[in-house]
């Protein structure tokens, strides 16, 4: 019986975390598909001034900014980073769960490029 318990706990805990952390689905507000394949996944990102996204996570990204962005980004159990960002700036990040909060005062736009597959996979 403890174990039958163990066990379900687990799997609550792992259904929450893994389905509750998707950007489209817990911030389709702020986070549009705009094309998906085997290789990438690819986000329109828009924040109005002082929108603040629930957490969420994404895998290895590039991100090209389409406005300046004063953000403040926080992943969980880490350090907030705020560096200001220009438009056309491109920025490669690492797999992160996180909260981003639009500082500015004007909207923020950006594409996040998610990696689904090594380059070269699958040939």
């Amino acid at each position: 019986m403890i174990r039958f318990i163990a066990v379900v706990i687990a799997l609550a805990g792992f259904s929450r975390s893994g389905a509750a952390q998707d950007a489209v689905k817990v911030d389709p507000a702020h986070h549009k598909l705009e094309l998906e394949n085997a290789q990438v996944r690819v986000l329109r990102v828009t924040l109005e001034p002082g929108a603040k996204t629930p957490v969420h996570e994404h895998p290895a990204s590039v991100v090209t900014f389409l406005t300046d962005a004063q953000i403040r980004v926080s992943p969980v159990g880490g350090k907030p980073n705020e560096t200001p960002r220009k438009a056309k700036d491109v920025v490669a990040i690492e797999a992160t769960r996180h909260t981003a909060e639009n500082l500015g005062g004007a909207p923020v736009e950006l594409i996040l490029v998610e990696l689904k597959a090594a380059p070269g996979a699958g040939r």
